[in-house]
């Protein structure tokens, strides 16, 4: 397939991957935090682990949006649904994250009106439809997502429904990866960045990694050549003494952002003072808002909320998971009690999930094997 077959040539990944062992210095071991989701399952649906020398090691970030939503904000939503007249309506991979009370898919199946929608739009699109109900968008994401919202709250703005709001849980990267660098458990020698939020707000913003705590950054895309090269230029970065923020994705990311896009995230949103973040607890001016101006588009203004913060579940690991301290089959209830078909916590839920990318992909992964070699 044009455009994609030329990203996933087995033998330039094995010319990208001698390169990588020939940077490696003798005796050093590296670490580095691939942030978005999506990157982890390009590296073990490819298995690029095994192109790469076992002195790299890869860990996951928190960049899958709905990994990190907390419990409590899930029953927020459940208590929302469950008022009269109220239709929910939510992307598909929010269906099945557990909160406190169950899921999506628990309410519905209790008579609640949960819909599952592809964009704001469609969300948008239900409440002219059903005049006589309040249509709520559970708005989640980065700010890869952000902008549809926006300019689906001006579209209701400028058509008139009155009878739509979204409850926004559009969360930033940069408070997170900077939550990361500040973490006592964890030691990263680089970043390969989020292709898909930089596609929006740009590399500029990671500026600071490089400037404040001497860490090589370098944008991502989500080929499996995409991956091995950026893990290339980290390294290159390293061997000759830099620390710098590079955009290897190119073809899809400008250095400065789409300003469009950040614009109209800012006319309709703002950040918050915090936030609770799953697995990073509460992190400052982190996770946006929606602005007074459109206080009567923002579900949390038009509904008392229960506002109760809920533990995650003890047997339950995602937070050291989003947090790259721990391999998603070192939780305890990994493939167990945990599954894609009965998820505990929300990183084997969401499609771009460490623990799904593991339980789909990695069970094989070169320290599985170690281990059942020894057994």
């Amino acid at each position: 397939m044009r455009f994609v077959d030329e990203y996933r040539d087995a033998d330039k990944a094995g010319a990208l991957a001698a390169k990588i062992a020939s940077m490696c210095e003798p005796g050093r071991h590296y670490k580095f935090m691939e942030v978005c989701g999506g990157h982890t399952h390009t590296i073990y649906k490819h298995g690029l682990e095994d192109y790469l020398p076992e002195s790299i090691q890869l860990v996951h970030g928190p960049g899958c949006p709905v990994c990190v939503i907390p419990m409590g904000r899930v029953d927020d939503a459940i208590h929302i649904a469950e008022q009269p007249d109220v239709i929910m309506t939510s992307f598909g991979d929010m269906m099945r994250v557990p909160g406190g009370r169950g899921s999506f898919f628990d309410s519905k199946a209790a008579g609640a009106d949960i819909r599952m929608v592809y964009s704001p739009l469609d969300a948008l699109k239900i409440a002219k439809g059903n005049p006589d109900k309040h249509v709520v968008f559970m708005a989640i994401g980065f700010e890869t997502t952000a902008p549809s919202t926006a300019v689906t709250v001006l579209r209701a703005v400028a058509e008139k429904v009155e009878n739509f709001s979204i409850f926004c849980n559009h969360v930033t990267i940069i408070p997170a990866i900077k939550a990361i660098l500040e973490s006592p458990d964890l030691r990263l020698d680089g970043f390969l960045g989020p292709g898909h939020v930089s596609t929006v707000i740009g590399c500029r913003p990671y500026e600071f990694i490089a400037r404040d705590y001497g860490r090589p950054l370098v944008t991502a895309g989500f080929e499996p050549l995409d991956i091995l090269q950026s893990i290339y230029m980290v390294l290159k970065q390293l061997a000759e003494g830099r620390c710098e923020v590079e955009n290897q994705y190119t073809r899809v990311v400008p250095w400065n952002g789409n300003l469009k896009a950040l614009q109209v995230i800012g006319q309709v949103m703002e950040l918050r003072p915090y936030f609770e973040w799953r697995g990073l607890g509460f992190i400052s001016h982190s996770a946006l808002k929606v602005r007074q101006e459109y206080a009567s588009f923002d579900t949390e203004r038009i509904f008392d909320l229960p506002g109760v913060r809920v533990a995650d579940p003890k047997a339950c690991q995602c937070g050291e998971v989003l947090k790259g301290v721990l391999k998603p089959w070192e939780c305890k209830v990994f493939g167990t009690a945990c599954t894609p078909e009965t998820p505990i916590g929300t990183c084997m839920v969401s499609s771009e999930g460490a623990c799904a990318a593991y339980y789909n992909y990695g069970r094989f992964s070169r320290e599985r094997v170690k281990e059942a070699t020894r057994a």
